[in-house]
Order: structure tokens, then sequence, then C-alpha cells
């Protein structure tokens, strides 16, 4: 009896199946090496089946939220009681709530978007991304399905630090519709940013350092930006930067859609770091998941 031998693009036929519905014969969607074949309904097909292994992953390790539940309670009370007497005089918390809260919905962005970078560094090391690339799957739908799960654990983050600053005395001066506008502001720049800590991912060599790299970027553009002070208290120099701070356009945006005031500057400025950072590096991300070895 002589043994039957299955060549690779009959092992990504098998994956397919005939109009049917029943498991056809060697049909592949795609050949070695031309993802671009991938029509649309395949890809979003991928990444949502993507999107739900990464979904279950948390499910089984819940401990992975914590930082998304936690960290928002934190830093709002830390800087709330700590900043707020000071910045806004003692007695008057409340003013300093709704100042800072729109704020630190910049600064959970970017905190959270560090963790996908970290992520993406652990799953090469344990083979998972390997497995994955041998798949007849458009390379970018692994990224694009991390970066929907941690939007995600972003949005529980901004839900629980808005619930937080609400029992702390924060108020919508404005509308839930321009509440809501400030939520999703906060996400699509938060998307934007996680394309840059997926391509540190892929470059570094371990997830020490991509945590490493990303405080040394996160550092001076969260505390050098308008979320915790008043631009005009800090030194000239200081000053020109914070202007120029994608995150305190952000956090400008998202307090002048809560509290009320001028915002389609912030927020095109906001859109526009977005589109600029997402055009730059998610191409870049890509192709180095491609190279990788």
């Amino acid at each position: 009896m002589s043994a039957t031998t299955t060549t690779p693009a009959t092992t990504a036929a098998q994956l397919t199946k005939d109009p049917a519905g029943t498991p056809g014969p060697a049909r592949p969607h795609l050949a070695p090496g031309g993802e671009g074949r991938i029509g649309l309904r395949a890809n979003l097909r991928h990444i949502g089946a993507l999107v739900r292994r990464n979904a279950l992953q948390i499910k089984q390790d819940p401990e992975s939220m914590f930082d998304a539940v936690l960290m928002p309670i934190i830093f709002i009370l830390l800087f709330v009681y700590v900043f707020g007497g000071a910045i806004s005089g003692k007695g008057n918390n409340t003013d300093y709530v709704n100042y800072v809260t729109p704020g630190l919905m910049a600064m959970m962005g970017m905190n959270i978007s560090m963790a996908v970078g970290v992520g993406v560094n652990d799953d090469f090391k344990k083979g998972v991304m390997d497995r994955f690339r041998t798949m007849p799957i458009a390379r970018s739908s692994v990224l694009i399905a991390k970066i929907v799960v941690e939007v995600g654990r972003m949005l529980v983050a901004t839900a629980i630090l808005l619930g937080t600053g609400f029992l702390l005395g924060l108020e919508i001066k404005t509308s839930v519709l321009e509440l809501f506008a400030a939520i999703g502001l906060s996400m699509v720049f938060g998307a934007s940013l996680m394309w840059i800590f997926i391509l540190l991912g892929l470059t570094l060599k371990t997830a020490q350092a991509v945590q490493g790299m990303a405080m040394l970027v996160l550092m001076p553009l969260q505390f050098g930006s308008s979320i915790f002070a008043p631009p005009t208290s800090m030194p000239g120099w200081l000053e020109t930067f914070t202007d120029y701070n994608p995150l305190s356009n952000l956090a400008d945006a998202a307090r002048n859609l809560i509290n009320g005031g001028p915002v389609a500057e912030s927020v095109w400025w906001t859109l526009g770091w977005a589109v600029a950072i997402t055009v730059v590096t998610a191409p870049l991300a890509v192709a180095k998941f491609r190279r990788k070895t």
C-alpha cells in the first residue's frame, strides 16, 4: 500500500468549502505568497475569527484585564486628590475633575496601546505568529484583530474612568452625543497609536525592551501635554512643545466636547495625527510582520 502525500497547497485548500457547503477539491483562495487575492469578505471573516481567538484568551486569563479595570480608577483618584488642590485650589476638586477626566481619556489610549506591542512580541516568542503566517490569511488581519480587541479593552477602561469621574463630581455640560464623540475620537487616536507599538513589538527583541522604549515615548508626551495642567502655567519652551503635542490636541478636543468650547481645530488636528500615524506605521508593521524571523 502506497502512502498518500499531502502538499501544503492541498492542506490550505482543505480550509475552503465549495458553494454547496461541503469540503471541496483543491481550490485554494490563496496561492503561496499571494495574500493580495483574498477578498474583502474572506478578510473580514478571518479578522472575526482572530478577534474571537483573542477574546477567548482574555476570558481564560481575566488578570489580563486588570490594567484596563484598575488603572483608570487609580489614575483619576491619584491626580484629583494629589494635584487637584494645587491646580484648582483647595476644596475645588470638582473643577479639576472636569478638567482632568477628558485628558485622562487620551492617556488611557496610550497606556493600553503599549500592551499591544508587548503582546505581539510575546506571541512571536511562543510561536503563535509563526502558525498564523503559515495559514492562507492576510497578514494584516492578524494585526487588525489585535487592534480590534485592544480597542474593546480601551472602551472598558474609558467607561470605568468616566464612571469614577461621575462619582467624583464630573458633569457633562454639553450633551450625551458630544460625550460619545469624545469617546469615539479617543478610540480612533488610540487605535492609530497601536500601530506604533505593534511596530516596536515586531522590531525589538524582548517584551522588556518594548516596555522600556514605550515608556521613553509615553512619559514626555503625557506629562508634556495639557492632560494634567493648563499649558499657560508651563515655561515657554515647554508650552511650545505642548502646543504641538498630539495628546494635547486630543485632550483639548475631548475636554471641549464635554465641557463646552470650540472643538473644530483640535478635533481636525487629532484626526489628522491619527491618519498620518496610521498611514506611516501600518504598512511598516505589516511588512515587518511578513519578514520577521
